[in-house]
């Protein structure tokens, strides 16, 4: 036995033994008794592990013999003072846990299947092979998946923002589930067959649009009897690939059942879904033809799945791969991006609403460049058409929307602006590619500030990209002296590329500021 391996043993038990406290020692050994590996806790005597070995050895052959337990198998027996949990790991190990006898069994085998998936990647592993040897705590993973599905509208795709995301990969066995995920973190693929003893974590980092997305990967194993635990590794997924193959039309036939089982335990209209062909390189051998993969998708859809695709994509040349993990990530960020533009779009309306209710009226103004391009007034028209108009009036220069509620809504060009009554001005500038700023921009924002009433907002949201140096922008506008004279609350902000999500974001903050000084 190297003395790597047995250090990577070593700092996998660790980590083990700091998510599950029930756990008191991990033994893994041959087929005739004899210790691989053994590890226990600092706290727990040394002699436990020759102890607990000479138990363990005869209630293996015990259980072999009268219980078939092969390869996969699992059982567990307690004693006076422990409890033990075998499963056996490949043909001839077996991993034992010994654990406090009062704890729950259940509990600690769900993760016991994910440490012996790891040991048996380490007694197999070729000479380059990757072994991650983190151990994740299911519910912590689970709630904080949760509350990132919340908090996704923070990924502002010109930010270069961090974001990890929880993806199930399952189907059944033979499919190829884990040799997708091995071509897309390790570029690699092996052709000896091994089934995933129950569940494989892996993470995994790629640029995305600019923003460093880290995946954490769950490769689920397919056996029956390990159904009872799936429900515990479904918990906190943002998304779902469910895999089968093209060269097996029971693979195939197996897909809905797959999407069953996930629907038991998760919301599936709220889970983006990629249904993921594999083997599409076996030409001759398939049996499963593109429509048939696109007819099942629809098919999902009309059972209420708001989020579903279907990609073909071979493990073995990696053809569509790491596409197929983009399109997913794609969705999710998509899906979540409707779900908070709603969720912000209440939130204005009850501003908006609780102004009114003090105020009797409300005016925003929008002054543009133009008036063909005005996201501020396209977003804010889009959240008052909640209200009844009242009144309309469009020019070459100008636009007034006045609606029953008191609400009043005017886009003016920076030539012909009208504030002086305004309860919050709303100005946008483009500053792409541009290295300072137009001096008309600065004659308009001094105008605006010169007209407006005191106790009132003014936004002025600039367009930049990479190459636009914010700082440098700024301090070319110098109106700290006017802003002096008058008691009025103004805010810089950027606007990218996903300016829509930008632009709900302000005009909360422009209704709230209202709200508090009016």
């Amino acid at each position: 036995m190297s003395g790597n391996l047995t250090l990577m043993f070593k700092e996998l038990c660790e980590n083990f033994f700091k998510v599950n406290k029930d756990v008191e020692a991990i033994i893994v050994s041959d087929v005739d008794g004899l210790i691989i590996f053994g590890e226990k806790r600092e706290n727990i005597n040394i002699e436990i592990i020759s102890v607990l070995t000479s138990v363990v050895n005869p209630v293996l052959v015990r259980i072999r013999d009268e219980f078939s337990f092969q390869q996969f198998g699992t059982a567990s027996f307690d004693t006076k003072d422990h409890r033990l949990l075998f499963i056996s790991i490949i043909k001839d190990a077996t991993l034992s846990l010994v654990i406090n006898p009062m704890a729950s069994i259940d509990k600690v085998t769900s993760y016991a299947y994910f440490l012996a998936e790891k040991i048996a990647q380490m007694l197999i592993a070729e000479e380059d092979d990757v072994i991650q040897l983190d151990i994740p705590n299911f519910e912590y993973e689970a709630k904080k998946t949760d509350r990132l599905k919340n908090q996704i509208y923070q990924l502002r795709l010109d930010r270069g923002g961090k974001f990890r995301f929880k993806f199930i990969i399952i189907g059944q066995h033979e499919v190829g589930k884990t040799s997708i995920v091995r071509r897309f973190v390790e570029n690699k693929f092996s052709h000896d067959y091994r089934a995933t003893i129950g569940l494989n974590i892996l993470s995994h980092s790629i640029d995305f649009l600019g923003n460093a997305i880290k995946f954490s990967i769950w490769d689920i194993g397919a056996q029956k009897y390990f159904k009872r635990f799936r429900k515990t590794y479904y918990l906190g997924a943002q998304a779902a690939f469910i895999v089968f193959d093209l060269t097996n039309r029971e693979s195939y036939n197996n897909i809905i059942e797959w999407f069953n089982e996930i629907n038991e335990f998760l919301n599936t209209k709220e889970l983006p879904i990629i249904i993921v062909g594999n083997k599409s390189d076996l030409k001759e051998e398939r049996v499963v033809e593109y429509k048939e993969g696109v007819k099942i998708t629809n098919e999902l859809m009309e059972k209420g799945v708001s989020t579903v695709s279907y990609i073909e994509a071979s493990a073995l040349t990696g053809e569509n791969i790491a596409d197929a993990f983009r399109l997913i990530s794609y969705h999710y960020i998509v899906k979540n991006k409707e779900f908070e533009e709603e969720r912000l779009q209440k939130d204005i309306i009850t501003e908006i609403n609780s102004i009114l209710k003090q105020n009797n009226s409300l005016k925003i103004t929008f002054i543009t460049e133009n008036q063909y391009w005005s996201p501020g007034l396209q977003v804010l028209n889009s959240i008052s058409s909640n209200f009844n108009i009242k009144n309309s009036i469009e020019d070459s220069d100008k636009r007034v929307y006045e609606y029953d509620n008191g609400l009043i809504l005017n886009n003016y060009i920076y030539n012909n602006l009208e504030v002086k009554d305004s309860d919050g001005v709303f100005c946008i500038f483009d500053a792409r590619n541009r290295q300072n700023i137009n001096s008309q921009w600065r004659e308009t924002v001094i105008k605006i500030i010169e007209s407006i009433q005191e106790k009132r907002v003014i936004l002025v949201g600039i367009r930049v990209n990479e190459t636009t140096d914010w700082s440098n922008l700024l301090e070319e506008f110098n109106i700290n002296d006017y802003l002096e004279k008058k008691m009025i609350s103004l805010l810089f902000f950027k606007i990218g590329n996903e300016y829509r999500l930008e632009i709900f974001d302000q005009l909360k903050v422009m209704f709230s500021t209202i709200g508090n000084i009016i």
